[in-house]
């Protein structure tokens, strides 16, 4: 029982000078290749399960690209990513620029798994009632994405998204842990800034952007939602 103790070690060092997030994204993949140095010889090969913590997982290029690449030569057992922050479904705008859709892990994680189960008409439901709302002028009054996570639980969400920033050449399993929503309230009790977790706009605008963001990305269209 004394040995076994949870080890806490400085595996990933990361470049201070380059920042992935705020990078136009035509360059985004290619820097996060670059970012990250590993230490060898702290690992147990094959006997270690490497627990990582990060503050929030927004587009999840970081951990394909590099991070999990990183962390699987060391040769755990396996490797368990938890993150911080719940996961972020929606758009934020009001001063970080997370307008499109398609960025989002989890929102590309809901999608395939419309695709598993057979039930991507839901997108095009959803995209006829965002229309309707625009024809009439209510694009603020509902935020229609909301209907997208209700097929799935949270955690049948990240286990998709743990395929998805695991490259197919990666033998090690991955798993992803969130944050729920309720245990971050319960941290954050005077903190109420959760709306691009669960959606609830504090303005009709948000909304709307979310909404237009949701048609954009069904019509193809790589802009802001704003």
């Amino acid at each position: 029982m004394i040995n076994r103790r949870i080890r806490i070690e400085k595996i990933a060092i990361k470049d201070v000078k380059l920042r992935t997030f705020i990078t136009e994204d035509s360059s985004r993949n290619e820097m996060v290749q670059h970012v990250y140095d590993i230490t060898y010889g702290t690992v147990r090969k094959n006997l270690d399960t490497l627990v990582v913590i990060d503050d929030s997982i927004v587009r999840g290029t970081t951990l394909k690209e590099s991070i999990i690449r990183m962390l699987s030569r060391l040769e755990p057992k396996k490797i368990i990513v938890v993150s911080s922050a719940p996961q972020i479904r929606y758009p934020d705008c009001y001063g970080i620029d997370m307008s499109k859709m398609g960025d989002f892990i989890a929102f590309r994680a809901a999608i395939e798994l419309l695709k598993d189960t057979g039930q991507e008409s839901i997108l095009q439901q959803m995209l006829d009632k965002c229309k309707e709302l625009q024809r009439n002028n209510q694009l603020h009054t509902e935020n229609i994405v909301r209907q997208l996570y209700k097929t799935f639980t949270p955690e049948d969400i990240s286990a998709k998204i743990a395929t998805l920033i695991t490259a197919p050449e990666i033998r090690i399993p991955v798993s992803v842990i969130y944050q729920t929503i309720e245990s971050l309230h319960e941290a954050c009790p005077t903190n109420l800034g959760d709306w691009y977790f669960t959606g609830n706009y504090p303005t009709p605008g948000g909304n709307r952007v979310c909404n237009r963001a949701f048609m954009n990305y069904m019509e193809g269209k790589n802009v802001r939602g704003y």
